[in-house]
């Protein structure tokens, strides 16, 4: 993880170099992106530690962390298809069902779900695309995420 803090600061260094005008203003915009993202951002985060500090660690490995993978990874699925979340609250919630021992396939389904599939935009979606393209669209995803769910089990060996 340092290595990318490293590649980070050299690459503001040579920006620097190349142009001091434009890094100045790219880090002005980049701060006030942060400013604005930060307060949706905590509040979340702290939203979602009171969650999880309220649900049992034994209710979420029973649901998440099931012994049968294939029906963990399908509440996955489905519990990312109905939620409206945030890729910046969603990964750090992993990284925290990470470590109370939710896999790394059940993880990606909850992720990939919740990035691609839109139970709750729907109404918005069906506007613009209409219901056909809408469903088909969300179907998709969802067999997408499944794929992913998949692959990433084998990946990282826990469907070996």
């Amino acid at each position: 993880m340092y290595y990318l803090y490293y590649l980070t600061a050299l690459s503001i260094v040579i920006s620097f170099i190349a142009s001091r005008d434009k890094t100045f203003k790219a880090l002005k915009i980049a701060f006030k992106k942060l400013t604005n993202i930060l307060p949706a951002f905590l509040t979340m985060l702290i939203l979602v530690s009171i969650v999880l500090y309220l649900v049992p660690d034994k209710m979420i490995l029973h649901y998440l962390g099931n012994k049968n993978k294939y029906i963990s990874v399908i509440l996955a699925s489905l519990f990312g298809s109905i939620t409206l979340m945030p890729g910046f609250i969603a990964f750090p919630l992993c990284g925290i069902l990470l470590k109370k021992g939710v896999s790394y396939m059940v993880l990606s389904a909850f992720t990939t779900t919740l990035m691609m599939v839109g139970i709750l935009t729907y109404p918005v979606e069906k506007e613009y695309f209409g219901a056909k393209v809408t469903i088909i669209r969300n179907l998709i995803s969802f067999l997408i995420s499944l794929i992913v769910a998949i692959a990433i089990g084998f990946f990282f060996g826990e469907l070996i």
